[in-house]
């Protein structure tokens, strides 16, 4: 299933999702909200200020009115300012909180999918979502839900005052605003699609920019520059398309209410200067009354202005939580079983894999004795990986059972399972740090001498003599530093560090000579004297090293001892 689904996406009720991870902080948005009333208090008081200082002040030459007032309006501003600044502080605070806890769930959630997930998602799609999505969301929710509550406040004071001041100028002023939210509305529309339709052109860019870096050894050897500089202009094309779509739309859905909302300005001037020189007016009511009416038009605007950006949330939400709704494929039991050191084995029984209506593993039953070393070969693609990613349960099967010391695998503690089974994959991940970092990653409290005993018993011995910084050489991005078998090596000591009961090796040594392949042989089974050692390989060499040798043909298997278990 793939995480894309436009109905949902467009979903106001994406919102509603984001509860779960609102309630922790409740107690700090009821402290927020309690500033918030009490500065927009403050402020609704200014314009109020300023017709006291008008008509008791200014038209009376009352100079001590005149000191007083300023004085308390001074007081006023400071106040609010520190109230605004206060309430802005303890929101982000809680909004940074929230936004780790959803990337956080997000990151665990992903960590349970199987690697089909990974397989046919895009990597570009997939990080556009939890940098681009996730931080768009923590925009909106830093600045933009704080401005609407702050707006919202200010709004219905403004309301209050002006028809307390008078009611028919307040009816003049706010006859041109339904037209404008209409106006809006539509416009607002408008914006949900076309920023959905920018961010899944910006992702296709994303993806082509990633698939294009992690290839350039292909680009630059085959001369496809220009190539790839032309499918980057296109996709570039489709995105700032979407992109100039979207600004046009969102000026003019700024900028048209807006022009609307001016002309009742003037409407308000015309009809409270007539009152004012018929005496029905003080000057300063009309001055108050325009203030209260340009805060009036401010937060509409914002509002209506914040509604885009809510818009554009709502998208990145819709494409967040269809992450979260991608199923995963493997759950943990709800009472799931403990699992320390393997003593007997693991065991196959009837198991059935299925892939694109393709069958991998058709009814195999296999033992696999605590302590042996056995080889799994077979053709290139045949399902000798699927086997491994079953053992170490990225994968479920379709049909049968694998057991772990007579416990069904779907009954055991995900976490005691993947500490006492350790796969090694045929392509390892290296992250971009020091060799010791790598070979001690997920091992906080190995020491310095463990992880160079693990570095040996790979092999590592020769090149870490030769590299001027020893373990403490960068690996670099992913590991392109290192050569492919040295990043297998790397790999394989990260692993020897854990000390697993099972240990499953994917094309250990498919980037080695003959001599270093025999060395990291002899030092696996010197390193774990008792782990049962599973070598997924085409290598006849290596798998003549075995106990057994288990052969994948069309779904099935064929077992055998090999000569070195018969020597």
């Amino acid at each position: 299933m793939t995480p894309e689904s436009p109905t949902r996406i467009a979903d106001w009720r994406s919102y509603r999702r984001l509860l779960p991870f609102l309630r922790p902080y409740r107690g700090a948005l009821a402290l927020v909200l309690a500033i918030s009333l009490l500065s927009t208090a403050l402020n609704l008081s200014q314009p109020y200020l300023s017709k006291l200082m008008i008509d008791q002040a200014l038209m009376r030459r009352d100079m001590g009115a005149l000191v007083e007032i300023a004085a308390i309006m001074v007081v006023v501003a400071l106040a609010g300012f520190a109230l605004n600044m206060l309430a802005s502080y303890r929101y982000v605070a809680a909004s940074a909180a929230m936004l780790f806890d959803i990337r956080a769930a997000l990151l665990r959630h992903l960590q349970t999918l199987s690697p089909r997930f990974y397989a046919r998602f895009r990597l570009g799609d997939l990080m556009s979502r939890l940098n681009s999505d996730v931080s768009d969301i923590q925009r909106v929710t830093a600045d933009s839900l704080l401005s609407v509550l702050s707006n919202v406040l200010m709004l219905v004071g403004c309301v209050v005052m002006m028809l307390w001041l008078d009611p028919l100028l307040f009816l003049i002023g706010v006859v041109m605003i339904p037209l404008c939210i209409g106006l809006f509305l539509w416009f607002q529309h408008r914006l949900t699609a076309l920023t959905r339709e920018m961010r899944e052109r910006g992702a296709d860019l994303g993806s082509l920019l990633v698939d294009t870096v992690m290839g350039m050894r292909t680009v630059t050897a085959l001369g496809a520059e220009e190539h790839e500089i032309d499918r980057f202009r296109q996709r570039n094309g489709a995105f700032v398309t979407a992109m100039l779509r979207m600004q046009l739309t969102s000026f003019l859905a700024g900028a048209l209410p807006g022009t609307l909302l001016t002309a009742s300005t003037s409407a308000i001037m015309l009809y409270g200067g007539a009152q004012i020189i018929a005496g029905k007016m003080t000057i300063g009511t009309l001055v108050a009354f325009m203030t209260y009416q340009s805060r009036l038009f401010s937060p509409i605007q914002v509002l209506m202005g914040l509604v885009s950006g809510l818009a554009s949330a709502r998208v990145s939400l819709g494409r967040i939580f269809a992450l979260f709704d991608t199923p995963a494929e493997v759950a943990q039991s709800a009472t799931p079983r403990p699992l320390d050191a393997v003593r007997q084995g693991l065991r196959f029984e009837g198991v059935i894999l299925r892939h694109e209506q393709r069958t991998i593993l058709d009814e195999v039953s296999l033992d696999i004795t605590a302590g042996s070393f056995c080889a799994i070969v077979g053709a290139s693609g045949i399902g000798k990986s699927s086997m491994a990613d079953l053992m170490v349960r990225h994968l479920d099967p379709d049909g049968g059972r694998i057991l772990i010391d007579g416990i069904d695998l779907r009954d055991v503690h995900l976490g005691d399972l993947r500490s006492a089974v350790l796969l090694v994959d045929q392509a390892p991940h290296l992250f971009n740090g020091s060799l010791a970092a790598n070979i001690g990653f997920a091992c906080p409290g190995a020491s310095s001498g463990e992880i160079e005993l693990a570095a040996r018993q790979a092999g590592l011995g020769p090149l870490i003599a030769r590299l001027p910084e020893g373990l403490e050489t960068r690996a670099g991005e992913r590991g392109l530093a290192l050569s492919a078998g040295e990043r297998h090596r790397v790999a394989l000591a990260r692993a020897l560090l854990r000390q697993p009961s099972v240990l499953i090796l994917d094309e250990p040594t498919a980037a080695l000579d003959s001599e270093t392949e025999r060395l990291v042989a002899r030092g696996l089974r010197e390193a774990l004297l008792d782990a049962t050692i599973i070598v997924i390989t085409h290598k006849p060499a290596l798998a003549e090293m075995a106990d057994r040798i288990i052969t994948l043909e069309e779904g099935r298997i064929r077992v055998h001892t090999s000569l070195a278990a018969s020597a």
